[in-house]
């Protein structure tokens, strides 16, 4: 959305000869640039880049793997007087390269396919038979036996609550 409101200040700013209504569409385009999130920190990797006014954010920063065009990436920095920092692309780093899912029954490939396609890398899951439930949760003072509490908890895959005395 920020890049067609500010191509469309631009090409409003193009056709105007006054310079009143170029300065309104040029101040209207950066406040919706700086009201929109232009990087996710958790992905960024340069700090923001005071911009030139004689030179492209994309001449000044090495804008590789980015997944934003050059365009968009230029005009956040004519708007806003600052370059913006450089974005992963998601898939640059599979899931399984992010977080430990030793012990977690899906394949890796399932578990990077989910990150690849939500953006997000799923949370890891353990195996219902990796951990018995009474090694997860103090049942000490439950009147049932480990037995049956780890059998609940292996056919259910959730541990079951304790039970008082």
């Amino acid at each position: 959305m920020t890049t067609a409101v500010v191509a469309l200040g631009l090409a409003l700013t193009a056709c105007n000869d006054g310079a009143d209504n170029a300065s309104s569409v040029t101040s209207s385009a950066s406040a919706e640039a700086a009201s929109t999130p232009q990087a996710d920190p958790a992905r960024s990797t340069t700090s923001e880049t005071p911009a030139q006014s004689d030179e492209k954010c994309t001449d000044q920063v090495d804008y590789a793997g980015d997944p934003r065009p050059n365009a968009e990436i230029n005009s956040i920095g004519e708007n806003t007087g600052t370059c913006p920092p450089v974005q992963k692309s998601p898939s640059d780093e599979k899931c399984t390269d992010q977080l430990d899912y030793a012990g977690d029954p899906r394949p890796n490939a399932e578990i990077n396919s989910i990150g690849e396609n939500t953006g997000t890398c799923p949370p890891v899951q353990k195996s219902p038979s990796d951990e018995k439930c009474t090694d997860q949760l103090d049942y000490a003072g439950d009147p049932r036996p480990n037995a049956e509490i780890n059998s609940i908890g292996e056919n259910t895959g959730t541990c079951p609550p304790v039970e008082p005395k």
